[in-house]
């Protein structure tokens, strides 16, 4: 023992007497290699994006400095300069307020802002006059409510026809002259690249958000006899679309078309439930009484049971409109609202000896309300406990969608993306299917970087407060989207290359009252 006492003692000594370094060497951190950015081939150099109002970068209802600077072709014009791509300029509007006057009176709306409840209106004056022409050319030529067969008409920006409804206010203010149309302001450019976007969406977009009460004009050739809210001819869109690719790739240019989302992907159609009336039994009570709709649902029975009596119609249609029109409250929350529908029977046209009843019935799952009908849906009428919207007194039918409405905007809606993509195939341009991004946000969520991107309202991240366009972050995925497509189409590497792609925390989902 004693000899291995002396031993160890002795090896201490000697490592003592050694000069010993003991720090320790600095660790040299991880590094990500560089992935440089090849542009395949592409030519970025004179990119120009055209589209409605999703390319303008209009959110929460309105366009303002930052969303249009968050807008998605901005942000593609960001990383093409990374790959020999030139200035992007945008018509950029005055303010963050969002709105517009035109001559000093207010003709766009501020815009929407999350007060911690929901989605509400800034209380602000906009300060961009739409009389001040700005002077271009632009790069990003999105115009907020344009339609397909807007692109190629001479005085779409005429400043004097903007008050009696021949003009766009937005593209008035960016319009090379009063007489061009966007299409020719954007092929004077010569664009070596284009993005091409939701050109087709106002075309069904505004006879959804009126409710349908426009016209589906579907085998109607004549654009000139439209009214702003009808749905545009599948054979007219293809003609419009298809001659406006033909247009910009006549010189070789390159580029990349996105198809259409279905309406029922946006939360300002699937946000307001078919049901959210809440009542106590007293309420139910009257309102099922025949002082109320006991006295509709007897006379309805009455009618068709007469009609089918005297064989004007058959007992099934007459059983069925009986039970479609029959209307009936219980103490409870999930009570559904009463709607017009003018698809409803109208017996009084068969013949005058039946009364004029009125086509009302209770909404469905299958109907769609749309959002604005939350700011009204429970009140009452100038203040009678008797006259409550969407209950004693029925949702007209500019705010519901019923399920043929719905039938005739899907249908359009795939024509029109049959064409997109047959086009975009024929041409071998980069293709998006964004129907199917908003399809994904809309069922489960999209994942966008740290993010699952849904479409929910206010808190999804996808959709901005008006429950349709898209918000600075849905634009960012947006974009990625198109360079991830261009990637596919034409070889370049912005999915891989450092820089390459937009990252979701650089893009807010909100956008502060403060910020004006």
């Amino acid at each position: 023992m004693k000899n291995k006492l002396i031993g160890l003692l002795g090896l201490a000594v000697a490592l003592t007497a050694c000069d010993v370094d003991n720090e320790l060497g600095a660790i040299a951190p991880e590094t990500t290699p560089t992935i440089a950015l090849t542009e395949g081939s592409a030519d970025f150099s004179k990119f120009v994006s055209i589209g409605a109002s999703f390319a303008s970068g209009f959110s929460d209802g309105a366009l303002f400095v930052a969303g249009q600077e968050n807008s998605y072709p901005n942000i593609m014009a960001s990383k093409f300069a990374m790959a020999g791509g030139g200035d992007f300029a945008q018509p950029l509007m005055a303010d963050n307020i969002g709105g517009m006057l035109f001559g000093g009176t207010q003709i766009q709306n501020p815009r929407y802002y999350f007060d911690g409840a929901g989605p509400a209106p800034l209380d602000a004056t906009p300060t961009t006059e739409g009389t001040t022409v700005l002077s271009g050319p632009f790069n990003n030529m999105g115009v907020p409510g344009m339609k397909s067969l807007h692109l190629g008409v001479a005085g779409y920006g005429n400043l004097a026809g903007v008050p009696v409804g021949m003009a766009n206010p937005y593209y008035a203010r960016m319009a090379s002259s009063g007489s061009a149309s966007v299409l020719q302001d954007v092929l004077v450019q010569a664009p070596t690249f284009f993005s091409l976007s939701e050109i087709g969406g106002n075309d069904v977009l505004s006879f959804a958000i009126s409710g349908g009460t426009g016209v589906d004009q579907t085998g109607n050739f004549d654009p000139t006899t439209y009214g702003g809210s009808d749905i545009t001819d599948p054979n007219v869109f293809a003609a419009i679309f298809s001659g406006t690719v033909d247009a910009l790739t006549a010189g070789g240019a390159k580029g990349v078309v996105a198809n259409l989302p279905n309406i029922t992907h946006l939360p300002y159609f699937t946000t307001v439930p078919h049901n959210p009336v809440p009542l106590d039994q007293g309420t139910a009570d009257m309102l099922n009484s025949d002082a109320a709709f006991g006295a509709y649902n007897s006379g309805v029975q009455q009618a068709f049971g007469a009609a089918a009596f005297f064989g004007m119609i058959s007992a099934e249609v007459a059983a069925a409109q009986i039970a479609q029109r029959t209307i009936t409250f219980a103490a409870g929350a999930d009570n559904a609202l009463v709607i017009v529908d003018e698809t409803l029977i109208n017996l009084h046209e068969f013949s005058a000896a039946f009364p004029v009843i009125p086509q009302y019935r209770q909404a469905t799952a299958n109907d769609l309300i749309v959002l604005p009908a939350a700011t009204f849906i429970g009140t009452t009428v100038g203040g009678d406990p008797t006259l409550i919207n969407g209950v004693s007194v029925p949702l007209e039918d500019q705010w519901v969608l019923i399920p043929s409405e719905q039938a005739s905007i899907a249908t359009a809606t795939a024509s029109y993306n049959a064409t997109i993509e047959g086009v975009a195939a024929a041409k071998g341009l980069a293709m998006v299917d964004l129907d199917g991004v908003m399809e994904q946000a809309a069922n489960g969520g999209i994942a966008f970087d740290d993010f699952n991107m849904t479409t929910s309202l206010v808190f999804g991240g996808a959709v901005s407060l008006d429950g349709i366009h898209l918000t600075g972050r849905g634009y960012a995925l947006m974009a990625n989207k198109m360079l991830a497509a261009i990637d596919a189409a034409y070889g370049s590497n912005f999915s891989e290359a450092t820089g390459g792609l937009a990252k979701a925390y650089d893009y807010p989902t909100h956008y502060s009252p403060t910020m004006q």
